[in-house]
């Protein structure tokens, strides 16, 4: 089984992520493509994060139509801070020694990885799939597999859309009550608004009356 592991804050998820995942689907025939929202990552200690649950319904919301995409709980149930190689051991447990895991992550987190936790057990668990971002090569990963030589032809590069959408601006445009449609899946829209996500508690709220169905957990 050929499974894709995408994560991220997703705080909020945006169609920057769904098209990535897609794109690493079809290009690399994944059976199926995991996003794990992160529990408390390390790295970005001290940044305040909307809770948890309301970033991984958000996930089960975008993903809804997609029957090759899942959400996984993994990082938000285990306490502690979050580090990516204990939650791909945790994958490998689950999905058993003849998955072939691929983690998706952008070239500027690849410039980063020195910085993880235990990065040489990290690439005895899984491929790595680098999607390309402005100002970087494409495949050239010469350096890296240098210093890591055991990922030698375990890199892939994945050529996806530059959509210039981020997270960041999403939560800036919900604070100041500015339309944010068409960043986000449109039930991910309805989430934040009925929820007042990223809104100072002095502004009104625009709450739509539809209402919104979570999916259940997913095995």
């Amino acid at each position: 089984m050929q499974v894709g592991i995408i994560g991220g804050t997703f705080d909020p998820i945006h169609l920057g992520h769904l098209i990535i995942a897609e794109e690493a689907r079809t290009q690399l025939e994944l059976e199926q493509a995991i996003f794990i929202p992160t529990g408390q990552p390390w790295l970005k200690a001290g940044r305040p994060l909307t809770q948890g649950q309301d970033r991984l319904n958000m996930v089960r919301l975008a993903i809804a139509s997609n029957p090759y995409f899942r959400a996984g709980s993994h990082e938000l149930d285990r306490p502690g801070p979050s580090y990516t190689v204990d939650t791909l051991a945790e994958l490998r447990e689950e999905l058993g020694p003849s998955a072939s895991l691929h983690f998706i992550l952008g070239r500027d987190a690849l410039e980063q990885f020195h910085q993880w936790k235990d990065p040489e057990r990290l690439l005895g668990l899984c491929n790595l799939v680098v999607v390309n971002r402005p100002g970087y090569p494409n495949d050239d990963f010469s350096a890296f597999t240098h210093r890591y030589p055991q990922a030698a032809g375990k890199v892939t590069p994945l050529l996806a859309p530059l959509i210039d959408i981020s997270a960041t601006e999403i939560r800036r445009r919900a604070a100041a009550g500015i339309s944010f449609r068409y960043h986000v899946p449109e039930a991910v829209e309805q989430y934040i608004l009925q929820h007042q996500l990223y809104r100072p508690i002095s502004l009104p709220n625009p709450v739509l009356q539809r209402g919104i169905n979570i999916s259940p957990p997913l095995s």
